[in-house]
């Protein structure tokens, strides 16, 4: 990938006041990085600040909330987007996982000040307060029903909770290490989980059930992602007839982001192994972009795009910064990835720029999520 922009996180502020001044920096793998700054000559009729950048750079388009820069030097260019608002109210730490329900009316986030919350996607109003784990939640998410929240907690337990109640519905136990991701199979029957504890877990809902350890690796499985398999992916047939109580499991791949610096995939319903992968570092995140290809991404910066088909060789490795990868997620046609220095980007196929998602200023960016069926 081209060598990254970077800006002042707080640009749109900075450029909305006469000659206000916002730094900005081009990064080219293995060369010196290029300096530059952004200047406001005035604010337009239409409200939009007009806008010149410093030599080695230049300013293609400016809205209210956007700016496209590119640095021609290094033939690579990035469109900006400020936050359309900011729920600052909502906790008081950092904010370790969110979702949005899929009418994309409510939120549901946990944090580092130990609590799991649910608010207003549209003005942050706070709506519920989720209490039941013991010590800090790691991951949350909606059903598709977006009524229900699963969460995952150092406590070892998986929980089901009421949107509408905040009371808690199913509580899984099992697991003999904090659960660090989730994932939900079709419409939310069964779900499967990642511990600390080395084992990944599919759970009955309907009945608050165990119905196997579907892999156990030896090292802690930091992210979870389920796909619907291609039809040319063999995924092998189980060597015991499934329960009845798995629902929507046949056809459909396991990915497990490993600690041990391995990825890992198999067929959900048949157990079977698909491949194994060694990265980098530690594996942080993964996420299916269809039903062959995948992203997983590493500790060091690392995102592996890999073809089931063909798993050995990368199609491609992205690294933009040494920071971690802490969340990736599939969107439109391509994919949505932020890091622990605070970025957070947008790469899609018909686009010859990324888009930043700008607003974080160096804190981590734990998670992304979108709307679903949002297009």
């Amino acid at each position: 990938m081209a060598a990254p922009l970077r800006i002042q996180s707080d640009w749109a502020q900075a450029l909305r006041k006469d000659e206000g001044e916002a730094w900005l920096s081009c990064h080219p793998p293995g060369k010196p990085t290029l300096y530059g700054s952004l200047t406001c000559q005035g604010i337009g009729l239409d409200g939009i600040p007009e806008v010149t950048a410093s030599e080695g750079f230049i300013v293609n388009e400016i809205n209210k909330k956007s700016i496209h820069v590119s640095c021609p030097k290094e033939n690579v260019s990035s469109k900006f987007l400020a936050p359309y608002t900011t729920f600052s109210r909502i906790h008081t730490k950092s904010i370790t996982c969110l979702d949005i329900s899929s009418g994309g009316g409510l939120g549901v986030s946990s944090s580092a000040d130990g609590s799991m919350k649910i608010w207003q996607a549209s003005n942050g109003e706070l709506r519920r307060v989720l209490e039941g784990h013991v010590f800090d939640v790691n991951c949350c998410r909606f059903f598709p029903s977006g009524l229900v929240v699963l969460s995952g907690g150092m406590d070892a337990q998986l929980k089901i909770w009421s949107a509408e109640d905040a009371s808690c519905v199913v509580t899984f136990k099992g697991h003999k290490g904090g659960i660090l991701d989730t994932a939900i199979v079709d419409r939310g029957k069964n779900v499967v989980s990642g511990s600390r504890d080395g084992t990944a877990r599919l759970w009955d809902c309907g009945r608050s059930a165990c119905l196997g350890v579907i892999a156990d690796c030896g090292s802690s499985i930091n992210g979870v992602a389920v796909g619907a398999a291609d039809n040319s992916i063999n995924l092998g047939s189980p060597e015991q007839m499934p329960s009845e109580r798995e629902v929507g499991t046949e056809s459909k791949m396991l990915l497990l982001a490993r600690e041990d610096k391995k990825l890992q995939c198999l067929g959900l319903q048949s157990r079977q192994p698909l491949f194994l992968f060694i990265g980098s570092d530690a594996f942080n995140c993964c996420t299916f972009l269809s039903g062959f290809l995948l992203l997983a991404g590493t500790q060091d910066g690392n995102i592996y795009q890999l073809d089931v088909r063909n798993p050995r060789t990368p199609v491609q490795v992205i690294h933009r910064s040494g920071a971690p990868v802490m969340s990736l997620l599939s969107f439109r046609d391509g994919f949505i990835a932020s890091q622990g220095d605070g970025s957070c980007f947008i790469v899609q196929q018909d686009l010859d720029y990324v888009i930043e998602l700008t607003g974080a200023d160096c804190d981590p960016v734990y998670k992304a999520q979108v709307r679903r069926g949002f297009a």
